[in-house]
């Protein structure tokens, strides 16, 4: 075919019509046809993007950034600060350029977690329509012909509203102790501090007291000489008797300041390794798979309330803040909740896929009960024993050993162990994880609350005592503003 005869009719052809491709010879390629100034035709579909939010498309694309392991913490902080700021100032040229309206500037993990929960239809950059635009009435609505601010009425508010405090949660702990002899075994607990500031540990055959206002260390007691050892340690609410646990299935009760035994409570025939008290009823669960309980004051006089249910160890127990109910969880995989009446558990939860240590009440909600797994389960799970239901549940990765609620904040602290071997501190009930802190090399298996509720004590079997300040002792602003505080009406 004569080549200019075939230029012709691609000509042709593409006059015609603006969709299809061209006929192109097989001995001639397209560059060679077709002139670099020539117009090119093509079926693509161009969506409409007039009315997209550019800002929230943009933010999904985020690089990766590498932190070097020799950046320090001052550097870190700065680093910090100035992604505040430039949030700030990112929110601001939103406002004035893209009019996004936004009055608030939003914590950065709060908008992340809603980013990933949204819909991939509002992941979408592009979009195939144009959105209708606002009436100019109600696009001048805020602005004032005599404002002397070069920004809009929506920044100005931005602009003036208060600066959150940013939390900061050291990464390092403020004091590390040995505890040589500190047993690498999950169905233990011994580790307890007092509301004296006394803190007990269960070493080998020994129990000794670290005073948290002295650094003064006391040997309680040593079990050597009959052959046993400590499994479990507890202190009762006014700090001066402590529990002390043992190998051969004993319940020994001591007077801290005289460093006296007052009682040793049979009744258990295998080690006992959960302890805890309520006033001066001091129960006790062992790998009998029984939970005793008895009054301390006259052991020999009150009969003991024997309580069956387990099929395995107990390993866990917990008083609610109002006494009314006990919660236990054993290796049988079971939470069970008691009351002080029954002889049988009120209510069973059999959701847990693995043995149930870590138990916490919260002191803010009532009824509101927390419970994690072991190794198999990996999950924390939030029951309402009110309605007996179940609330959330989330999966930390790996084995949750202890929890603890805050005193002063809805926030929650858990303590892991295969295979990450971490202390994570949660808020309730958004589930964000506000701080990761790590340190030990074996799996942090016990955990304590200082009495001012700001800073935690966490134990492993790499033989330390590490102390963390992890929450704050200030107290929300809608509690000190409530009607119900009567302290606001004392003059």
């Amino acid at each position: 075919m004569d080549l200019e005869y075939e230029n012709r009719l691609l000509r042709q052809q593409n006059g015609r019509t603006s969709v299809g491709s061209p006929i192109i010879s097989p001995l001639k390629s397209p560059n060679s046809l077709i002139s670099p100034t020539r117009e090119k035709y093509s079926d693509r579909f161009i969506p409409s993007r007039a009315g997209k939010n550019w800002h929230v498309g943009f933010n999904l694309i985020q690089e990766p950034t590498k932190e070097s392991p020799t950046t320090t913490r001052k550097a870190r902080e700065a680093h910090s600060e100035s992604a505040k700021d430039g949030l700030a100032y990112n929110c601001l040229l939103k406002n004035e350029l893209l009019g996004a309206n936004i009055e608030k500037i939003r914590d950065p993990q709060t908008e992340d977690r809603r980013l990933s929960l949204s819909s991939p239809e509002s992941r979408n950059l592009f979009k195939f329509k144009s959105q209708a635009k606002r009436p100019c009435s109600e696009a001048d609505e805020d602005s004032s012909p005599y404002s002397l601010s070069p920004v809009g009425h929506k920044s100005q508010r931005l602009l003036r509203s208060p600066r959150k405090q940013t939390r900061k949660i050291s990464k390092i702990p403020f004091k590390v102790l040995d505890a040589p002899e500190l047993q690498d075994d999950f169905y233990l607990n011994l580790v307890d501090w007092s509301s004296t500031n006394i803190l007990s540990v269960g070493l080998g055959t020994c129990v000794y007291l670290w005073s948290a206002c002295t650094s003064q260390v006391t040997r309680l007691c040593d079990l050597s000489c009959d052959g046993d050892s400590v499994t479990s340690v507890s202190w009762n609410e006014r700090g001066n008797f402590v529990a002390v646990g043992t190998h051969k299935g004993l319940v020994q009760v001591w007077d801290a300041s005289a460093q006296k035994r007052i009682s040793t409570l049979e009744g258990h025939s295998a080690r006992v390794g959960a302890l805890a008290w309520n006033a001066d009823i001091l129960s006790s669960g062992s790998r009998d798979r029984l939970i005793l309980q008895r009054d301390v004051r006259t052991p020999c006089i009150v009969p003991e309330r024997k309580l069956q249910g387990h099929k395995q160890e107990v390993c866990g127990l917990k008083w609610s803040p109002d006494h009314q109910h006990l919660a236990s969880g054993g290796n049988d995989n079971k939470l069970f909740v008691w009351n002080t009446s029954s002889l049988s558990p009120v209510q069973q939860y059999t959701e847990h896929l693995a043995a149930v240590k870590a138990i916490a009440w919260s002191p803010h909600q009532h009824g509101l009960l927390a419970s994690g797994g072991g190794t198999a389960d990996r999950c924390i799970r939030f029951w309402n024993t009110l309605t007996c239901q179940p609330l959330q549940c989330v999966d930390t990765g790996s084995q949750v050993c202890n929890l603890a609620w805050s005193k002063h904040a809805n926030e929650l602290v858990s303590t892991h162990g295969y295979s990450q071997n971490q202390i994570l501190v949660w808020k309730y009930p958004s589930l964000v994880q506000v701080a990761k802190l790590t340190g030990h090399s074996y799996r942090v298996l016990y955990l304590a609350m200082s009495p001012d509720g700001e800073a935690i004590v966490t134990g492993a079997g790499d033989e330390t005592l590490r102390f963390w300040n992890v929450f704050s002792k200030t107290r929300s602003t809608k509690e000190s503003k409530s009607v119900l505080n009567l302290f606001n009406h004392i003059r």
